[in-house]
């Protein structure tokens, strides 16, 4: 499978990639230096030129970019993949978050990224979105949970984490395998991947279990100053639980 990833030059989308090849697909980048996602004429002609047979977009970009690709998928009959987020939903109502759920975002990221969504299924119905947590990655930095505990440790002399906070959350590795399966099912419609489903971790249990897992000296404060269920439920056999990884205690 030539698979057309976008976004790799983040985090997540190499890890797509090398699930992709080590399959014994072709990775097609696109590069918005050569090719300007706001053009979508030459954006056609590239799509021409390479003749993709999967789309999976998981940079950040414009809705109508978003759009535009989704578009695209259907008209060459091709499956298209966006990575979405948890932060669709608000903290009020509560989750755990179902597939049936309104998102309800308050902030500006889970803002854009539903106007994402809603763009790309109006434009094709066949399109799969899958949202997702917060990433964990031994080695990735920008949006990666290890690194932030590591900053938060450094810049606070502490890590604060919160029992009352259940995060939606998975390892890249996991979450790439999951996109490449769903890649590959030419899955549609909305998906939920969530490592954190099942075993319903507080972000303490989870801190505490990645200190021991990475041989981190964090100094771990408890608190009860934030609280949501943010899981992501309605997909839990596409991706492993977080107790596959890490040992709860």
């Amino acid at each position: 499978m030539r698979v057309l990833i976008s976004g790799l030059n983040g985090t997540l989308a190499p890890h797509l990639a090398r699930r992709v090849v080590a399959e014994g697909g072709q990775v097609l980048p696109w590069r918005r230096e050569l090719v300007d996602p706001a053009d979508e004429t030459a954006g056609r002609q590239m799509l021409d030129r390479l003749r993709p047979d999967a789309i999976a977009h998981l940079a950040m970009g414009g809705e109508a970019w978003a759009a535009f690709l989704a578009r695209e998928a259907g008209a060459r009959q091709i499956p298209l993949l966006f990575t979405s987020t948890a932060m669709v939903f608000d903290a009020v109502p509560d989750g755990p978050h179902r597939l049936q759920d309104t998102p309800n975002a308050q902030e500006d990221y889970g803002r854009y990224k539903f106007r994402c969504e809603q763009g790309i299924r109006a434009a094709n119905p066949a399109a799969c979105i899958a949202r997702i947590g917060w990433q964990i990655d031994a080695d990735a930095r920008g949006n990666n949970m290890l690194a932030a505990l590591d900053e938060w440790q450094a810049s606070r002399g502490e890590v604060a984490a919160s029992r009352l906070w259940i995060p939606a959350c998975s390892f890249m590795t996991d979450t790439a395998a999951g996109l490449w399966q769903l890649l590959q099912a030419r899955a549609r419609g909305v998906y939920h991947l969530d490592s954190n489903a099942v075993c319903a971790w507080g972000f303490d249990t989870l801190v505490q279990a990645l200190a021991r897992h990475f041989a981190r000296p964090w100094e771990i404060r408890v608190t009860d100053e934030y609280r949501h269920d943010q899981r992501l439920l309605g997909s839990e056999t596409w991706l492993p639980p977080l107790s596959a990884r890490l040992a709860a205690r």
